[in-house]
Parts: structure tokens; sequence; C-alpha cells
């Protein structure tokens, strides 16, 4: 008997707007409260209100989606798979078989770029080649095009934001109320988490004082969008951006002078909206030498002048700061596992959790058991990550695949020479005090020996030389019905100068110089650091110029490739690029060797591109009128950013015209 299947076209939901509305949601609000923001609004010496609407962002990773399942002869399967998430992909194929997680293996050597794109959104084509493998008996490989890519996967969530801000006479902040609403698509996806992050970095580097911040998770007819790097908290912080750049065109002072009036303290003023005390806050000395460094108080000055004189270009500098907390708000993730062999030929062996995406993570983790046993990083082999070696793994994400990696390398490491040096001090008959490892060798005493010769020795008194290591982050908790607690280890600082030139006829800009300051701890290797700050200040003032999602009045996404979808280019980098990392700054906390994550906060640093554009279109109302150019800033938005300014100048200069 054949089915009769009616359909019915019904009105999509596609603005975040409209799902706000109408209280169309794919999960709960929360909130997040500190004091009584609505008696301070009241109160406040002065008081502004108003809306921005921030973009989405496609990942655009070099390697779209891929998954190949081959099936074994005991009736599981092997997954490779392009994934920052191999744990995620196992238990869902074990789902769509119905089979125990342990016939499942998941094989990933390394990804052509993720971005947060590859967590969750690579187990559909996983999941679809299992399910043929096992019709078929045959591998089974899925490889998406670049516009079915685009088109099939989600995206950053675009969030749509009300602010309610009250101030006094210098502009700090009095109170605040900020309802942030992410667009996420058709399903929660991992919009819990995201909304959670822009919430929980909706002060950036600012003490809020009496704050409500609330999140909503809107449901619209579009894909489920997804993690992308910074996880929410790059929205939140332009939502606070926005918020200081507007205090200060109100009040016509320089934005920097208002963004630390708002600082956080170190000793007072120094607890967020959710109560965690800000400490070890580098937020202060870093300002201050990257103005001095970037001359920002010359150049500003200099700007001024520029713009009175030039009637069509206009130059725009901004200033701004990035705090961002480390950690997975989901707690439970802040984990990892490592496993690592020596060989009686003095090579080690190493498998961690974590997964490569171009990052640098595979050799950071290798520098870490190299530094433990003092020996060339020539030595050690990483091998794929898989999860019949390192099992329960958490997705590379969060900017934690080091942090939690790498301190798993390490304690396996630690194990293994102990062992050595139990082994070392029993055979030779010396203290253990007397046994240390440099340069390749292992001094014992008076004897001086290779590092594979102790290993040989080793294997052949019958000690292990193999070992798994284990690590969870100390400190963190979350209690979700306060909505208050410690939900991130540490913090990681930066700050970016920018500084743009904007042709007010077309719109069009160019960025001229760009300074960096960022703070990573004791750097692993600075090569890697210095190339994710690069590219994560590249990626982030791409997301807030010139990459635009466009959807038609179906839902479906216009812009899906690289003729229609523009990430940044040659042509769109700085002319001038400096890039510093702070230097003598250990993490006070128990990190790998006193380092900080590098991954995500970088990306924060674009925020600066955004605001130096705004700055330079505010010239043309002589600062005193915020450009109202929601994020992307196109050249077409800038361009009416333009003309808003002209007609309020124009409106000003003639009142009764």
């Amino acid at each position: 008997m054949a089915a009769i299947i009616e359909y019915e076209d019904l009105e999509p939901v596609l603005d975040v707007v409209q799902a706000l509305r109408q209280k169309h949601f794919v999960l709960d609000s929360h909130t997040h409260k500190r004091g009584d923001s609505a008696t301070a609004l009241q109160g406040a010496t002065h008081r502004l209100q108003g809306n921005l609407h921030i973009g989405g962002q496609e990942h655009f990773y070099m390697e779209t989606q891929i998954s190949s399942v081959m099936p074994t002869e005991d009736g599981g399967m092997i997954v490779y798979c392009s994934t920052q998430n191999p744990t995620e992909i196992q238990k869902l194929v074990a789902e769509v078989l119905n089979v125990p997680m342990n016939r499942i293996v998941v094989d990933m050597r390394r990804m052509g770029g993720g971005f947060g794109g590859k967590e969750t959104q690579a187990a559909s084509p996983a999941c679809l080649c299992a399910v043929i493998a096992r019709l078929t008996g045959q591998p089974t490989k899925m490889r998406l095009q670049r516009f079915e890519d685009m088109q099939m996967t989600g995206k950053r969530h675009p969030f749509y934001i009300e602010y309610d801000v009250g101030f006094d006479d210098d502009g700090r902040l009095q109170g605040i109320e900020l309802d942030l609403a992410a667009n996420c698509g058709y399903s929660p996806d991992l919009s819990a988490s995201i909304v959670d992050r822009a919430m929980f970095h909706a002060d950036n580097a600012y003490y809020l004082g009496e704050a409500t911040i609330n999140g909503h998770r809107c449901k619209t007819h579009t894909a489920s969008n997804t993690a992308y790097r910074g996880f929410g908290g790059p929205q939140g912080m332009v939502a606070i951006e926005e918020v200081m750049d507007c205090i200060a065109r109100f009040l016509g002072k320089d934005p920097l002078a208002v963004r630390k009036a708002n600082y956080y303290g170190k000793t007072e003023r120094n607890v967020t909206h959710y109560y965690q005390t800000v400490e070890h806050n580098l937020l202060e000395e870093m300002t201050a030498d990257l103005e001095q460094s970037s001359q920002y108080a010359e150049r500003r000055e200099a700007i001024r002048a520029f713009n009175a004189s030039s009637p069509i270009l206009k130059k725009g500098l901004a200033l701004t700061p990035v705090k961002f907390g480390i950690s997975f708000t989901a707690s439970f993730l802040n984990q990892a596992g490592a496993l690592i062999h020596i060989y009686t030929d003095g090579s080690i062996h190493l498998n961690h959790g974590g997964t490569e995406m171009g990052q640098g993570l595979n050799t950071k983790v290798a520098q870490v058991v190299a530094e433990v046993f003092q020996v060339d990083i020539e030595r050690i082999q990483i091998t794929a990550t898989n999860t019949d070696k390192v099992p329960n793994t958490s997705p590379t994400a969060a900017s934690s695949g080091t942090d939690l990696n790498g301190k798993a390398a390490q304690n396996a490491a630690e194990i293994l020479k102990r062992r050595l040096v139990d082994f070392a001090a029993r055979h030779y008959a010396v203290a253990e005090t007397e046994v240390e490892f440099r340069n390749g060798h292992v001094r014992i005493g008076e004897i001086v020996l290779p590092f594979a010769e102790l290993a040989q020795q080793a294997w052949m008194g019958q000690v292990s030389l193999s070992s798994t290591g284990y690590y969870k982050t100390p400190k963190i908790f979350y209690d979700r019905s306060q909505a208050r607690g410690r939900p991130f280890y540490y913090y990681a600082f930066g700050a970016a100068c920018v500084e743009v030139i904007v042709d007010t006829l077309t719109g069009e800009y160019k960025t001229l110089r760009t300074d960096i300051l960022h703070d990573v701890g004791a750097s692993l290797n600075p090569a890697i650091d210095i190339g994710q700050v690069e590219g994560g200040y590249i990626q982030g003032a791409g997301w807030l110029t010139t990459e635009e999602l466009v959807w038609n009045d179906k839902g479906k996404l216009m812009t899906s490739g690289p003729a229609s979808y523009k990430i940044p280019a040659v042509a769109d980098m700085p002319l001038d690029l400096r890039v510093k990392l702070v230097e003598n700054r250990k993490n006070p906390e128990d990190t790998v060797f006193h380092s900080k994550a590098v991954g995500e906060p970088p990306f924060m640093l674009g925020i600066a591109a955004w605001c130096a554009i705004k700055d330079a279109v505010a010239s043309l109302g002589d600062y005193r009128h915020q450009p109202n150019i929601d994020a992307p800033a196109t050249p077409e938005k800038v361009l009416w950013g333009c003309e808003q300014m002209r007609q309020l100048h124009t409106a000003k200069a003639h009142p009764y015209e």
C-alpha cells in the first residue's frame, strides 16, 4: 500500500529578530545577573539604548567535509574522517549501526582546516558512509563539493544585540542590560554552550557593574549553526565594544579613554557578572605598552588633522583589548588522555586525543614529551589520533588542544621517566637525585649513557616502557542554576591597534597598519604562536568586514562559493603588520610549562579593524555620533554609514532648513 503525502508551504522564520519576538527558540533562555541593573539604569547620569546585527561566518576550510568507512572482518568499521571530535564520530556511527562503540574505530591523521566546522558537522558524512558500507559490505567514501559543503553545513551563529546602558561623565558604566539573540538554525547543535560563552564574554575586558545579560537561542528555518573559532565569545565582545564606542561618541571622548576607564581592576572592580575573579590581570600594562609602541596618541592627533583637511578619504584608528576565558564551558570536557611507548632503540611513540588541523598541536605536544626526556623532537613519532589507542576523547576545541593533551602527554612521559629513574638508581646503586636526563643522554652518578641504551637496559630489567597519561583541568566549576562560578581556568589577554583609510564616496577601505600585543604565557613555540596570532587577527577582521552570508527568502544560502563569499585575500592584509608576544610573563596557573592557549583569543583582535572603520566614518560627524554599521562592515554598509553621517552633519549645520 503506497503512502500519499501532502505538503503544505508554511511561512518560514528566517530572521533572528522575528524568531526573538515570537519566542521561537530551540532551547530556553538563560540569564546572568549581578545587582539591580534596572535601578542603576534609572539613576544613571547618562543612558543610551541601541541594537546591532552581527553576521555569521563560513569556515571555508581548505578541505571540505570528507569521510571514508571500511568494514572489518569482525563486523565493525574503521572510519577515516576529517573531524575535530573522533569520539563523537565513533559514538554516532555506533548508534546508527546499532553496535557497541568498541566495534567502531575512528582514525584521524590530519584535517585540512577545521575552525570548529568539523566538531559536530563531520558526523553526517561519516554516518551516511557507515550505513552504505554496512548495506553493501564495501568501502564507502564521501567528499562534499565546496558549494554543497557551504549550503549543507552550519556557520558561526549570527547574533542580534539589544543594549541599554547607563554611565557617568567619565564614561564609566553604572548599569547595563544586554540581550544576546543567536540565530541557531533549525536545531540546537552546540548552541547552548555557544550562547553561554557569548554571555560569559559580553564583558570582554570591562567591569560591567550592575548588569543583566540575557541569552536567547532562536530557531530559524536554516541550516543548524555550529561552532566557530571563539565559540560565541567574539559575538559577545563585539556587543560591548560597540557600547564603548557609543559612549565615547556621546561624551566626545577618545574611545580608548572610555575603554580604560572601564577596565577590570586588580584588587577592586575585578569580579565578572558570573562571579569569577579576574586574576593575574595584564590589561593595563599591555594597553600601556601597545599605546607606546604603536604611537597611539601621536597617530590619533595626526589622523584628526588629516581628516580635517581631507574631504573624501578619512582615516580611522582603534585600540581594543581582549580578555578570553580558557576552558570548555561544559566542564566535563576538560579532560584528556595520551599514550607513550619507548622502544628499545630509544625511539618514542606518542599518541594523544587531540586532532591536528594545521594549528601545530602535534608539534607542541611532541615538544612537551621531548622536554621531559631531554631528547631531540626527531626521536618522537606521533601517530594518527585513534579511538582504539586513546578512548573517550574531548573535541579539539575551546583553545584546549595543547593545555589538555599536552598535560596528558606530560603526565605519561613523567610516569615513564620516573620508572627509568627508579631503575637506573637501583641498577647502578646511586641516589635518584644523581640521575639526570640531558641532551639525549642520561647521567647516572659518574656514568653517562645514551638515552637509547638506558631504554634497552630497562627493558632487559623488566621495566614497562609503555604508559597512559591523563589530565583534567583543576579549579573550574559553574552552577548554571545560580549563574555563577569559575568556568575558566585562566584568561588570555591581548590588544590590537588598527589604522584604516576609507573612501567615503565608495565605502571601500584599506588597513594601513596593525600593531598587536598578545599574551601566550611562556610560549612553547613562538613561531607557531605568532602564526596563530596573525591568522586569528586576519580571520577575525574578515568576519567583521568582507565575509557576508546572504540567504534568499526561501532560506537558501546564495553565497555558496568564493565568487560570492569573500574571505580575506593577500590584498586585504595590513600594509604594515607588527606582532609581538608578551615577554617574561609566565602563566601563574599550572599549565604546560606555564604557557597559555593561543587558538581562539587572537581571533577577537580583529574587532579593532571593525572599530577603526567606524571611527573613520564617525569623523564625518565630528566624532559625536556612532555610525550605524552592522557587522560585517561591507563597503555597501560603510557607504550607507557615510551617508548617514553626512545627513546628520548637514541637519546639525542647518537645523531650520
